[in-house]
């Protein structure tokens, strides 16, 4: 593909070109046609079978989400005076993508309604519990700009669960059962769930039987897997198709039973199934929304609130309402928690040959940790240099339904890219950097050049760009042999430099001993009109920096469909995911932005310092590895799509 011009700036006393001109109206002129047609066309309703009308540009601020559509439509189900919600997430690891849009949802449907929302932690499985999850979720949730009503924890209530648990016993909806995983498997129909159900010989046993049974349970009598509190539903019901009416477990036996909290009190704990419902209830929460996958659990949520009085069978009035959304899924990524541990700590897998032997294989970490720029746990985003309030946006841009968004990382690329283009500073890095020696400029010549953060005047401010004798620009704008569809600087060739005074004309070049050009020789040409403008850093006055550009951890556009088990998914990673620039260099501007947060207004409420690198991309200083005498920067996003992706 030919090299295009790259457009000139706005440099002092030089407006833009006709070119320019004539393109910037001709966008305007389209886009007016396509608001005046959008704005003739009848409204497209829910009544008139249609979807509502699509924004008129990429620009325009979408609708309120919890206004109109599935949100507005869940208030009005149980328009409440004081709404009450919840996020309860497990804290087993490190939060996702996905779980933005569910703290979206939860925070911000109560915000909407002047209500509150809990941050209940669904500590229910002390095997799997590290107090870095809960410390990281609390992290998370404040710095997307929200404060929790209450921080609870499911164990507040592990005593009242229990009685709740022997009140169901007395009420014979709940018994002990001891049958195996496999048996109990074979009870709902087998593997395929479609055979005949049948009741496991524990179910008619005597109340008091199993409420001894119970209490052998809690005391320790049972290990792990030979004992559960069984839920009495609809399991042998001929009509009843749903898999969570089928005699779900409400306790079970954990062997590590130290809890963060509770200590070794307890020997068994409460399941999702039976928690989540109650404490909803404790806590009086008046909407308890989650995504699809809950949606068959309804059922059973109701179910066990009218079992213990804390609902009105098919009402809304009393007891809290579940209601499901569709999650948010980013294709190209990982977002299993399981998977990801992989990518972190290495894995060793097994391999069956042919021969029937096994053979053992050792695959290395693919990532340095959570908060690895190239994951898509939150605090990898976070750490990558994505604003709070952009992620908000994209969450708000998608809407809120019940069907799954599915969303490949170049739409939510492109969204962080607006959000980033109205709110970050302009600098100019040079990732690959070679020395230019402009021969002819004098000690009088050189100069401090006052240039705006933002040429379009969005961001306000401006910063001092020292211009001098030798400057450094990057390698790509440099080649040896001229060709007609390169425009940048080759022997006997004019570039401009941004903001500069005049453009240059190369001389010459000098090598090393491999060929690698070391310096390029220039002299001033002005009056000349350069094809195109590259960014450039003055050589006295550079910051050296490690610039870090991030790709697509696969090359796989469905790393979940790579064979996991076997390790297949390590030959799928993409050896160029991360490409570190040991030697870079920035304009001295980097350390007013680092000392002045004011002059970085991103919306967000951490402490990053982001840019816009011109014709580069969007970076962020990394707070974690950078030092007094190292910055290390993130790359955010490209300036443009990447049409490879």
């Amino acid at each position: 593909m030919a090299d295009a011009p790259t457009s000139a700036p706005p440099a002092e006393g030089k407006g833009p070109s006709k070119r320019a001109l004539e393109k910037a109206k001709k966008k305007a002129e389209t886009a007016a046609k396509k608001a005046q047609h959008l704005a003739l066309r009848p409204k497209e309703t829910k009544e008139s079978g249609g979807a509502a009308t699509p924004k008129s540009s990429a620009s325009a601020e979408p609708a309120n989400i919890f206004a109109e559509g599935w949100l507005k439509r869940v208030y009005e189900e149980k328009p409440v005076e004081q709404v009450k919600s919840r996020f309860p997430p497990e804290p087993n690891g490190f939060l996702h993508i996905g779980h933005c849009k569910a703290i979206a949802v939860n925070f911000g449907f109560a915000k909407h309604h002047k209500g509150v929302c809990f941050l209940r932690y669904d500590d229910t499985n002390p095997e799997k519990e590290e107090e870095i999850y809960f410390q990281s979720i609390l992290d998370i949730i404040k710095w997307l700009g929200f404060e929790p009503y209450q921080v609870t924890y499911s164990s507040d209530n592990f005593d009242k669960l229990y009685e709740l648990a022997e009140e169901l016993i007395r009420k014979d909806k709940a018994y002990v059962c001891h049958c195996s995983r496999e048996e109990v498997n074979r009870q709902r129909g087998g593997p395929d769930n479609r055979g005949t159900r049948y009741a496991c010989e524990h179910r008619t046993r005597p109340i008091e039987e199993s409420i001894t049974e119970f209490r052998a349970m809690r005391d320790g009598k049972y290990k792990a897997g030979e004992a559960y509190l069984r839920m009495k539903q609809s399991l042998t019901d001929p009509k009843e198709g749903n898999p969570q009416m089928w005699d779900l477990p409400a306790y079970r036996v954990i062997e590590k039973n130290h809890h963060h909290r509770t200590g070794d009190k307890w020997r068994i704990y409460p399941t999702y199934d039976f928690t989540h419902c109650l404490c909803d209830a404790f806590e009086d929460i008046s909407h308890s929304m989650c995504t699809t996958e809950f949606q068959q659990s309804r059922v059973s949520y109701d179910w066990l609130l009218e079992q213990l009085d804390m609902k009105v069978p098919g009402s809304e009035e009393k007891g809290p309402m579940q209601r499901e959304y569709g999650r948010l899924n980013v294709g190209g990524t990982i977002l299993s928690k399981r998977r990801i541990l992989m990518l972190v700590e290495g894995a060793t897998v097994e391999k069956k040959n042919a021969d029937g032997t096994v053979e053992k294989k050792v695959i290395p970490p693919a990532v340095r940790d959570w908060d690895d720029p190239r994951l898509y746990t939150l605090v990898a985003l976070r750490r990558r240099g994505i604003p709070a309030q952009a992620l908000l946006k994209f969450v708000e841009e998608l809407g809120v339904t019940d069907a799954l968004t599915e969303i490949q990382p170049v739409r939510l690329e492109s969204s962080i890219r607006r959000y980033l283009e109205r709110t970050v500073p302009r600098q100019m890095l040079v990732l690959d950097p070679i020395k230019v020696v402009i021969e002819d400029v004098t000690a009088e010549e050189e100069q401090e050049i006052t240039v705006p953060y933002d040429p379009k005047g969005t961001i306000p401010g401006e910063r001092t760009v020292k211009f001098g004798k030798e400057v450094y620009i990057d390698r790509t704008d440099f080649r040896e042999e001229d060709s007609k569809d390169f425009f940048r600087l080759a022997p006997n060739k004019v570039v401009g430099l941004y903001n500069a005074p005049f453009p240059i004309r190369a001389t010459g070049f000098s090598k090393d001993e491999s060929g690698k050009v070391t310096e390029i020789r220039a002299v001033k040409a002005p009056g000349e009109k350069p094809k195109a403008y590259i960014q450039w850093v003055d050589v006295a006055t550079a910051i050296p920096v490690v610039a870090r550009q991030y790709n697509s951890l696969f090359k796989s556009e469905s790393p979940n469909t790579l064979d996991w088990k076997t390790g297949g998914y390590a030959d799928d990673l993409n050896p160029e995911s991360e490409i570190i620039f040991e030697h870079a260099v920035i304009e001295r501007g980097l350390k007013d932005l680092l000392q002045d947060r004011s002059l970085n207004p991103s919306g967000s409420s951490d402490a990053l310092v982001r840019f816009q690198a011109l014709r580069t991309a969007y970076f962020c200083v990394d707070i974690k590895d950078s030092t007094e005498d190292k910055i290390v920067l993130n790359q955010i996003v490209t300036l443009r799509e990447d049409k490879q992706k």
